[in-house]
């Protein structure tokens, strides 16, 4: 009996979108929107730590770096991290398969969510994701040491995101006041996250009056550098307006405007009694702010539990982008400064080569100084009478000559009487034998210590082949250390290779694994009875 067994494709067809919560803060932030319940979105959490993963809301858990951490953390230090998230890797891509967007939080500063962070989002890039990270800068408080680490992990993090949004803690002192808790101060900055969210996951999701699909999404987010995400809602006559004001004055983001922002996604959800001129006024509000040719998408969401409220949710991304084009050619005008002053220094050697021919000469004859300036007067009075302009070089050149000519003049002079006394310099026949029996003895020994001298070095070359080997038997581990040194970042190509390998893998194994659901007779064939079993049945 054949079956026939079809997939169901409603699933696939559906955008999915998956937060990934990277290290102690990323986490907390995923348990917050756990408990609002957002729909339409899977949730992941990534730490070091053991402890703090296992009390994680979250089902699908990863354990980064059992072996380079051993479950106790990354101790604020961001080459631990990294290195405990390339060994995980392919537990990584396992859970990003079939994503479509990813939103990546994390707070920086500390080890695993500043040093994993990155290479989680440059698995999701390899991978084609379209991929948002949200971090977190830390307080003042906190030191300027965690605060310097923090910025290198938003430096290198951005590299790797289409989109990155930064929240510093520091800007919890604006809304909070002195009976706001600590909890409350971390949720408010978690909502930001959670807004960003489910704005997008509304818009694709939620029937309404203007739908969108993903492929709006990713054209408003895809390679946009720093973005800003807020929230407005607001009730009353002025609804429309004032839920948009809100929406862009989110006093929690980094200092970021929307002036020059290249891509705009407005969704704007309200009941059944949102009215078109209400949409209009919301729309206006925020295209006025933004550049005039930016990318704007606006869609529209019904919820009949907001009747008489409006809100506004803002997704503007490609914010630095102006002035990322214009920064960009500062430091090489400034490198190629150094190139523009090389021909002056060539010139001035060059200048000083004559010098240096002079040198030699010794300083006690008086008619070598005198006839150099003469040969450099008389060159200029034979050159002008020639209609051609003579090479540049000509003129050093002659004066060389002439100097050249005057030393071995004078060195002739010198030098002669020395043939009548030149036995005094010349070493004896007896001498040079025995220099050269000295160099044959010394080639006889040098000779012996040869083999003995070649084990040793097949030694230390077996020796580097082993180290060479335990090197690769760590990699393969996951360790990875270069060089012993510990270096912080690991080679991007290694972990483009390793994510393209996993994903392989993994295609592989979906396709054995539903060729054999779709044809199980085919194992039946080869099954092998044991004897006993034959005896019995007989």
């Amino acid at each position: 009996m054949n079956l026939n067994l079809m997939m169901n494709d409603e699933q696939e067809l559906k955008p999915r979108i998956t937060v990934f919560g990277v290290g102690g803060a990323g986490g907390n932030a995923v348990n917050n929107m756990i408990e609002k319940q957002l729909d339409g979105v899977e949730f992941v959490v990534a730490n070091t730590d053991a402890q703090a993963l296992a009390q994680s809301r979250s089902t699908s858990r990863v354990q980064m770096g059992p072996k380079v951490t051993e479950g106790l953390g990354a101790g604020a230090k961001p080459s631990i991290g990294a290195k405990a998230a390339e060994e995980t890797i392919e537990d990584i891509v396992d859970h990003l398969m079939g994503a479509h967007m990813c939103f990546i939080t994390a707070g920086m500063g500390g080890g695993t969510g500043t040093g994993a962070a990155p290479i989680i989002a440059q698995a999701a890039r390899e991978m084609g994701i379209l991929t948002v990270g949200v971090v977190t800068k830390p307080f003042q408080f906190e030191g300027t040491k965690r605060m310097r680490q923090a910025e290198e992990g938003v430096e290198s993090l951005q590299k790797v995101v289409d989109t990155l949004i930064i929240i510093p803690n520091q800007n919890l002192f604006r809304l909070a006041n002195e009976k706001t808790t600590f909890t409350e101060a971390f949720a408010m900055a978690d909502d930001v996250l959670y807004q960003g969210v489910k704005g997008v996951t509304d818009l694709m999701v939620r029937p309404g009056l203007i739908n969108l699909d993903f492929a709006d999404v990713r054209a408003v987010m895809d390679e946009m550098g720093k973005a800003m995400m807020g929230t407005g809602e607001a009730a009353g006559d002025n609804r429309a307006q004032e839920a948009a004001e809100r929406a862009i004055a989110n006093p929690l983001l980094d200092e970021i405007s929307l002036n020059g922002a290249r891509g705009v996604l407005i969704n704007i959800t309200g009941g059944y009694d949102m009215t078109l001129f209400e949409l209009d006024e919301a729309a206006n509000v925020i295209r006025d702010k933004v550049d005039s040719d930016a990318n704007i998408i606006v869609g529209s969401t019904l919820d009949p539990e907001m009747e008489g409220s409006l809100r506004v949710s803002v997704v503007a991304t490609g914010i630095d982008a102006s002035a990322a084009h214009e920064e960009v050619p500062a430091p090489r005008r400034s490198m190629a400064e150094p190139l523009t002053q090389n021909p002056p220094v060539a010139r001035g050697q060059e200048e000083a080569a004559p010098q240096e021919d002079d040198i030699p000469v010794p300083p006690r004859r008086a008619p070598a100084a005198i006839a150099e300036p003469r040969t450099q007067e008389q060159a200029p009075a034979a050159q002008q009478q020639d209609d051609l302009p003579p090479p540049a070089w000509q003129s050093r050149a002659q004066p060389r000559a002439a100097a050249a000519v005057q030393i071995d003049d004078d060195a002739s002079g010198f030098v002669a009487p020395k043939p009548a006394g030149g036995d005094r310099g010349q070493p004896k026949p007896e001498v040079l034998d025995r220099l050269r029996k000295a160099v044959e003895h010394q080639g006889e020994r040098q000779a012996a210590r040869q083999p003995q001298a070649q084990p040793e070095t097949e030694a230390s070359r077996n020796q580097s082949r082993m180290s060479g080997l335990g090197r690769m038997l760590e990699r393969m581990a996951g360790h990875n250390e270069q060089g012993g040194g510990g270096q912080s970042k690991p080679a991007a190509a290694s972990i483009a290779e390793r994510v393209n390998e996993r994903v392989a893998v993994r295609a592989r194994q979906e396709e054995v694994d539903f060729d054999d659901l779709a044809s199980p007779e085919q194992g039946d064939d080869n099954v092998e009875i044991p004897a006993f079993l034959r005896r019995q049945a007989n």
